[in-house]
């Protein structure tokens, strides 16, 4: 859940930082351009106030023709041009005032003239119409052009004449730059403090989900005491937490109850059942010979005696708490294969034996390394309570050697798997189909095909029981050619709370 919720916050923070982001970098370069063209309307203007009183063209007339009028004028044009050269020295801008025909009054470059397209020749025809030019078209960092303003020169209501400057962008354009350059080193320093708040954030939400997935998962798995702590979180989950602690209680209760009353009945009707057996044995004594109908009876006492046994022990396996320890589970469960030699002896059948350490090479043929000597055996190491995994690894060795036909083998293999170690009985029985694999385990199942071999039914599902305390697990699957495979393992490393 944090790998889908965590993106989905960034993205949407990207988002919102990208929104915000765009229309203020924008805003800044207008800003940095109408600082521009709010300078060079002041010097349109004042270039404008200088041409205002040139009344007269620059035509080539003789000193001694001109009027004291023509001569104040001359001295009003000497000034404007020497203005705009000055201008253009200093700052680099073309400037100009030109007449409605678009000849020049005076201009810097000396030889610069109103192109014929263009913003320069738009802003010139606007300011014709009366319209100075305020808000031209926004020079961005990766254009190389110009800034043309335009400013009007108006006499007796009428316009005469216009003052124009084409300014070079670059300086402007570097602003902008460096300014966009600031706002993303901020966007970014924005954007690790929000995903840093956004781990933070989900981390805090989801503490309680994955406490409570943890804790789930040990409920599942035979653990029924775990609990889920204290945790922070939203107060949803604090009180969702809460109450799966209350459900997990009540299951418990539950659950402790069915337990002991299954232990108490079985216990309590052991006793009724053996004085029953005993009755039917005396009144056996007293019937003629050859009356099978009390053997029968006492057949079936027996069988309903070892289901009582049977539930007995499920109870106490369920009940039971585990001890694990580190365990060598390869001694283990040589010893137990050795302890039911004597009983497969008697049916015919053989029990191997093998061991495969972390460092054997897998491709070892199982049939060259059975049966060694004790210390010759490789160390398989795992987590598991002793007893526990004895009852267990016994409940499934029984349960091979009942279905495996005389002059085969029962095989315990023991090896490791990634992070769990593995002890597996193989029969050479019939084997189960897919649908028999899928219910074995059940209480009280069966195969119909083996409701004659002794037994309750019972056996396997004590084997998961033990094997659940523990953090263990028990699996079936088919054996080539024919035959069932029983797997039991126990994790490696240390469970949680270990």
């Amino acid at each position: 859940m944090r790998t889908r919720l965590l993106p989905l916050l960034i993205v949407l923070m990207a988002g919102v930082l990208l929104a915000l982001g765009f229309p203020l970098a924008a805003s800044q370069a207008a800003s940095q351009q109408q600082r521009v063209v709010v300078d060079r309307i002041d010097d349109t203007t004042r270039f404008a106030a200088l041409a205002q009183y040139v009344t007269a063209r620059d035509e080539q007339t003789s000193r001694d023709e001109k009027s004291a009028e023509d001569s104040a004028d001359d001295e009003r044009l000497h000034t404007l041009r020497t203005e705009l050269a000055r201008y253009k020295d200093l700052y680099g801008i073309d400037a100009g005032v030109f007449y409605r025909d678009r000849t020049a009054m005076a201009s810097a470059p000396g030889d610069w003239q109103v192109p014929d397209t263009g913003e320069l020749y738009d802003a010139y025809n606007s300011a014709l119409l009366g319209r100075r030019t305020h808000d031209p078209r926004q020079v961005w960092p990766w254009q190389h052009r110009k800034l043309a303003i335009a400013s009007p020169i108006v006499r007796d209501g009428d316009v005469v004449a216009v003052v124009v400057t084409d300014s070079p962008t670059g300086a402007l354009r570097s602003r902008i730059l460096h300014g966009w350059l600031l706002l993303a080193a901020g966007e970014l320093a924005a954007m690790a403090i929000a995903v840093l708040c956004a781990v933070r954030l989900t981390a805090w939400v989801l503490l309680p989900v994955a406490r409570l997935d943890r804790v789930a998962h040990d409920i599942a798995t035979g653990r029924m005491k775990s609990r889920v702590g204290t945790a922070g979180g939203p107060p949803e989950l604090r009180r969702l937490v809460r109450s799966f602690n209350e459900m997990a209680d009540n299951v418990e209760e539950v659950l402790d109850q069915q337990r002991a009353f299954v232990a108490d009945a079985s216990h309590q009707l052991r006793n009724p059942l053996a004085a029953l057996l005993l009755r039917i044995e005396l009144l056996g004594l007293e019937l003629p010979d050859g009356h099978t109908e009390a053997l029968a009876v006492k057949e079936e006492g027996h069988r309903l005696a070892q289901v009582l046994d049977d539930l007995l022990g499920l109870a106490l396996a369920e009940r039971a708490g585990s001890h694990l320890a580190l365990t060598d589970l390869a001694a283990l469960a040589r010893t137990r294969a050795d302890a039911w030699r004597p009983v497969a002896d008697r049916a015919g059948i053989t029990v191997e034996f093998a061991a495969y350490g972390a460092a054997d090479d897998a491709a070892v043929d199982e049939e060259d390394r059975t049966d060694g000597d004790a210390d010759t055996v490789p160390e398989v190491i795992g987590w598991a309570d002793a007893v526990a995994l004895s009852s267990a690894l016994d409940a499934v060795i029984d349960n091979a050697i009942k279905f495996t036909p005389g002059g085969e083998a029962v095989r315990v293999r023991v090896r490791t798997d990634g992070k769990r170690a593995a002890i597996t009985v193989a029969d050479s029985g019939p084997g189960l189909t897919d649908e028999e694999l899928a219910r074995i385990g059940d209480r009280f199942w069966r195969s119909a095909r083996h409701q004659n071999v002794h037994g309750s039914g019972l056996g396997l599902s004590i084997a998961r029981a033990l094997l659940g305390q523990g953090g263990g697990d028990i699996t079936y699957g088919r054996r080539e050619p024919h035959g069932l495979e029983v797997t039991l393992t126990v994790p490696r490393t240390a469970p949680v709370g270990v």
